[in-house]
């Protein structure tokens, strides 16, 4: 299988052991390459010697000969002697041997397993992901699609300089009218039916997927929205007065922007945004929804793209239904900032990736809202909010339910009726992870009756309701038509502030309260970027700010230097500075 992950973290370095162990990895296809330092039975400050040769030789990107150190040991070398053998030497990987070592994180080694050795050829890519020591193969052929891509992302910003904002205009209305006319549409739905027909077969969860009259109108709307946005390039941001001269700053473009996204093909509206101010774009989508995506390059955004004049490349998709397209993009050191959507592991790796690079990231993996009640909840606002929160899964849907102690057999009830309602309206059976304390809030034939609840795989008999432990509040919950909550008891508001603090990916939470001094106490407590009194599904940017947002972010990781949760294609800039001297006599 291609870009599968296969090794095994076993150990620190100065236990690293193999023929041809790999100490230093240069751009994911070269590395530096040792035999075995403990395969001779020379003493323990020769072996240390050759250690340092070693770490010298990955410093310096260099080479120690095969077996040059066991033959030194052997003759008793000097270090300088150990030294002298290391060349400049720089090899491709052409490659791997079963329980070969990698070196990660500067003092453990993970193990390549027997499966990954098979696999990797010649012109592969080997990504270490520092963090974790996880082996992730780049097939040569997924390396070079996504390499194209961002060279022709790179040579539209190149152009982009001289691009006026009117043809920038140009695209996005373009675009919009391709997405709106019914004959260009028409290959676009037929592809997007094939991918839903597909994933279903699979398994697989189409909630995201389907590209509805709705999640089309959005996306018009969005590029529209890009499209009579006022551009902010070389906008003056500020401008300071000196005698005898003056300096301004100015927003410019800051690059090549690549994005991985999860399989929902209103993704194109949003990471165009970055056009607006200047940037070229790449991005990668779900295989899921490849399909669509490449429907829409070929009948919506290439012929946008001509038809505005902007270079050809400006917005490029990588088109490759492998996992790993996204590691080889993430590689690239020629992004100029790195965002990902999806599930929070991917997503995490994603970042790793980025961040080992040099990249800047922007990342939004594991959502799940969470809802608390104060002293002075009223049950039928919550009862409200609840099922307002629940009219589709996506990141910011109600995850968990924090009732208080005092109130519970008044508040406890509403959540489980709002709960009850949104499975209504979806034509579904609800479903509840009641943690130890709060049972009697759910009927009690809700624990033994089998039931149908809509799974991406269909429907699946199982009880409405199940018990849950108190250490998994923050686990996330993907379902399909039956919408799914986990309901916890807690003693005071403070209680459910930590227990959201330490378990919650720290994302969105809304206390329902009509007290002010006990929502800004909530506010200053809790430890999320989103924070409301009512339902949890405003947050969004096109929803919440009027601007088609590229990404949230959560604080799971902690929280964001000089900006919001919110990522849009009009935050995505830097600042250049211009003097103007009127002086020719200053000096410091």
């Amino acid at each position: 299988m291609a870009g599968v992950t296969r090794s095994t973290a076993s150990g620190s370095v100065e236990e690293m052991v193999g023929e041809s162990a790999v100490v230093g990895s240069v751009g994911g296809g070269r590395g530096a390459v040792v035999d075995d330092p403990t395969a001779s039975s020379g003493a323990a400050e020769e072996h240390a010697a050759a250690t340092e040769a070693v770490m010298a030789a990955m410093k310096s990107r260099r080479r120690i000969r095969p077996g040059s150190h066991i033959e030194g040991a052997r003759r008793g070398s000097s270090f300088e002697g150990i030294l002298s053998q290391v060349t400049e030497i720089s090899g491709d990987l052409i490659s791997l041997k079963a329980g070969q070592a990698i070196p990660f994180g500067g003092n453990r080694f993970a193990t390549v397993s027997a499966d990954l050795a098979a696999d990797f050829v010649a012109g592969d890519h080997l990504v270490v992901v520092a963090n974790s020591g996880a082996l992730l193969r780049i097939p040569a052929s997924v390396h070079q699609i996504a390499h194209d891509a961002v060279t022709s992302a790179s040579a539209a910003f190149a152009k982009m300089g001289s691009v006026t904002d009117d043809a920038i205009s140009t695209f996005f209305d373009a675009f919009a009218r391709r997405l709106a006319d019914e004959s260009a549409f028409a290959a676009i739905s037929a592809a997007n039916n094939a991918d839903v027909a597909a994933a279903q077969a699979r398994g697989r969860s189409v909630t995201r997927l389907v590209l509805s009259p709705q999640m089309r109108a959005d996306m018009i709307s969005g590029l529209q929205m890009w499209r009579d946005t006022a551009s902010t390039r070389n906008a003056v941001i500020e401008e300071i007065h000196h005698d005898g001269w003056s300096v301004q700053q100015r927003s410019a473009g800051l690059g090549v922007i690549g994005f991985v996204f999860e399989g929902r093909p209103n993704v194109f509206a949003d990471a165009c945004g970055v056009i607006r101010t200047g940037n070229t774009v790449v991005f990668r989508i779900g295989s899921d929804a490849l399909g669509t995506a490449e429907a829409i390059v070929e009948h919506a955004l290439d012929p946008a793209l001509a038809q505005s004049g902007l270079p050809p490349g400006a917005a490029s998709l990588v088109a490759s239904p492998e996992r790993s397209a996204g590691w080889a993009l993430f590689s690239d050191d020629r992004l100029a900032l790195a965002v990902a959507r999806g599930s929070g592991a991917a997503v995490a790796q994603l970042g790793a990736i980025a961040q080992q690079t040099g990249t800047p990231v922007s990342l939004h993996g594991t959502g799940g809202a969470w809802i608390i009640t104060g002293a002075s909840c009223d049950p039928e606002r919550l009862r409200t909010v609840v099922a307002n929160s629940l009219d589709r899964k996506v990141c910011n849907t109600v995850n968990t339910v924090c009732v208080l102690d005092q109130h519970f057999d008044q508040f406890a009830p509403a959540v489980i009726a709002g709960l009850t309602d949104a499975a209504a309206e979806r034509r579904a059976n609800p479903k509840v992870h009641v943690v130890s304390g709060a049972e009697n809030s759910v009927p009690s034939n809700w624990f033994t009756e089998m039931v149908p609840i809509a799974r991406a795989e269909g429907n699946v008999h199982e009880p409405r309701a199940e018990s849950i432990a108190r250490d998994q509040l923050g686990r996330e919950w993907e379902w399909e038509e039956s919408p799914e909550i986990t309901l916890v008891r807690v003693a005071s508001v403070a209680e459910a502030v930590q227990l959201f603090n330490e378990q919650s990916p720290r994302f969105a939470a809304s206390l329902i309260s009509d007290d002010p001094a006990e929502q800004e106490n909530f506010f200053a407590s809790i430890d999320a970027p989103f924070v409301g009194d009512g339902f949890t599904r405003w947050v969004d940017g096109q929803y919440a700010l009027d601007q088609p947002e590229l990404g949230l972010s959560n604080w799971q990781f902690g929280r964001l230097f000089a900006r919001g949760g919110v990522l849009s294609g009009a935050s995505v800039f830097t600042v250049r500075m211009k003097v103007t001297q009127t002086d020719p006599a200053v000096r410091r």
